[in-house]
């Protein structure tokens, strides 16, 4: 199958009304690009053509729409093009398909992602990493919530917690997790749960490091639970939010009782590590 992009132009007024037209007939996301352009998507060249005559008809107004079409890509291979060995102080994250790079002293991370969220690509993974390889401890209990490919517990052993237990509420995620802690022969040391991590880690604590790479939203409802699941003193870290998010989110950390250690950007996303009070 060959994709085709719709480029869709109309006045300020109408965009937004547009796009939600757009999304609700195609059921594809839209792109907003920066000069106004509405980007969407069709499966096939006729599509493309019935969509662009229907959208005349629906926008009340003249709306310019063009169609092109796609490269035909396997994305589920193409998103590994670029990818190459990422270092965090001690520790080095490596693609599985990239040859491991020869530093004896380096903390590695061999990883394959597959469909699991944490490559160490991006930027909230990235942070959450850096402020991981300042602040555990060897003979660290760590839990990792939201844990996806499983990059962040992994990595916590290799740096020399002597447990870490990844809680994911996607099963398929752990399946890709266990897979990358058995490559890195870590297996014995980390577990992967599937459920609610509000629920099940305060039955696995106290733990020393906990991480939560997750949305603002849901730090904030897991609070309560992640104070629990700490020991007196213990460290969380906070990943998967914003920048502009920062001013919204630390002031809840002082009313949990954590207070603020240090603070990591990337790329426009922000992580925090605070202490249990």
């Amino acid at each position: 199958m060959s994709w085709w992009a719709i480029d869709v132009r109309t006045s300020p007024a109408r965009r937004e009304w547009l796009s939600a037209w757009l999304v609700a007939r195609t059921g594809q996301a839209v792109e907003e690009r920066e000069d106004g352009t509405l980007v969407t998507f069709a499966p096939d060249e006729g599509a493309a053509d019935a969509l662009i005559a229907e959208l005349g008809e629906a926008a009340g107004e003249p709306a310019v729409a063009e169609r092109r079409p796609l490269e035909t890509v396997d994305w589920t291979t193409r998103w590994r093009d670029g990818l190459g060995a990422r270092r965090f102080g001690r520790l080095v994250v490596v693609p599985s398909w990239v040859a491991e790079p020869s530093d004896p002293a380096a903390a590695t991370v061999v990883l394959d992602p597959e469909t699991a969220f944490g490559s160490g690509e991006h930027g909230s993974t990235r942070s959450a990493l850096v402020l991981l390889e300042r602040w555990v401890r060897p003979g660290d209990l760590v839990l990792d919530f939201g844990s996806g490919s499983g990059i962040l517990a992994i990595a916590a052993v290799k740096l020399g917690a002597s447990r870490a237990i990844g809680i994911e509420t996607d099963p398929e995620a752990n399946v890709v997790a266990v897979r990358n802690a058995s490559r890195n022969e870590v297996r014995d040391q980390v577990e992967f749960l599937d459920g609610d991590a509000g629920d099940l880690a305060p039955l696995l604590g106290p733990a020393d490091l906990l991480l939560s790479n997750i949305l603002r939203s849901v730090n904030a409802q897991l609070l309560p639970a992640i104070v629990r699941s700490l020991r007196p003193g213990g460290v969380a870290i906070f990943a998967g939010m914003e920048q502009a998010e920062a001013p919204l989110f630390c002031p809840l950390l002082g009313t949990a009782g954590l207070s603020v250690l240090d603070e990591q950007r990337d790329g426009g996303w922000w992580s925090v590590a605070a202490r249990r009070e």
